[in-house]
């Protein structure tokens, strides 16, 4: 059995599927306009069992790393195809980030007309007939008036074929250690460039299972780790663990989800910690397997 810092690594693996993303670079005026444009824009995109996107800031930009050499931030977005991914983006930058005071919206993926969404283009009509547009360097760039000055936004943004869903279960002998190694697992990963953490603060407290006794319903409470069902279900919890936290990770390939399981486990295994297994549904769930044992050994 594989131990790092008296935590036990269950010789498991966690399932990824593919998903289409996107990033967006959003920049604004000040820092704290760009912060306020991104919290918003990537809100209620915990999971796409519920919401139209899983997203997330993927990292704070400084002024000479935005198109227009101002402050900004990166955002990913995560959907099952460019139909729904289009219709999320348009939809979030057009009540979020054309909202926000200042802000403008630029592509920050490498360009593949066929594999490309329209996003600014969709927004022009906002202008009202107002509207026009600037070509540079082969981008195209739709200016639209609003009552601050205009929103810049690009005509089409790049897409590719990023990899959804790593995870890994951090159980813990209480709560507050349990919650503790979930945000130093998270402040890990959070260092790793193209990964996203989409549920709230990068953490999930309701893990889930495929199904439900309840047909309508598509996925359900994962029984097998919750605490207070010990006795009534088949757990899967070890004597004496009395919290679990889930780390779910979208990356834009699958080496960024790799790198990022590596460092967030590692990061976990603290004192009280138990036991650090992942989610799977042998096999049937995604193609992509991020066994633990073999992660850790190419550490």
């Amino acid at each position: 059995m594989l131990t790092i810092n008296e935590t036990t690594i269950e010789d498991t693996f966690a399932e990824a599927f593919p998903m289409t993303a996107v990033r967006l670079i959003v920049t604004a005026e000040t820092p704290s306009w760009a912060q306020t444009a991104a919290q918003v824009t990537t809100g209620y995109a915990s999971s796409v069992i519920g919401c139209d996107a899983e997203a997330g800031l993927e990292r704070t930009l400084g002024p000479d790393e935005t198109p227009d050499g101002r402050p900004g931030v990166s955002l990913l977005l995560f959907a099952f195809n460019r139909d729904a991914l289009q219709k999320a983006v348009v939809n979030r930058v057009g009540q979020c980030v054309l909202t926000c005071p200042t802000t403008a919206c630029y592509n920050g993926l490498p360009m593949i007309k066929e594999k490309a969404i329209r996003i600014g283009g969709n927004l022009r009509f906002f202008g009202d007939g107002f509207q026009f547009s600037k070509k540079l360097e082969g981008r195209r760039f739709w200016r639209l008036p609003v009552m601050d000055g205009e929103f810049t936004c690009e005509d089409y943004f790049g897409t590719i074929k990023g990899v959804a869903g790593g995870n890994f279960l951090i159980v813990g002998a209480t709560q507050a250690a349990a919650l503790a190694a979930a945000e130093a697992a998270v402040a890990a990963i959070r260092q790793v460039p193209g990964v996203l953490l989409p549920f709230p603060g990068g953490v999930v407290r309701s893990g889930s299972k495929i199904g439900s006794k309840y047909k309508k319903l598509r996925a359900s409470t994962n029984d097998a780790y919750c605490p207070t069902l010990r006795g009534q279900v088949k757990t899967a919890l070890p004597e004496g663990a009395n919290a679990v936290y889930e780390i779910v990770m979208d990356g834009v390939d699958l080496s960024s989800v790799e790198t990022a399981t590596r460092v967030g486990v590692r990061a976990a295994c603290r004192p009280g910690v138990l036991r650090i297994t992942a989610g799977n549904y042998g096999g049937k769930l995604g193609p992509f397997h991020l066994h633990l044992h073999k992660l850790l050994a190419e550490a």
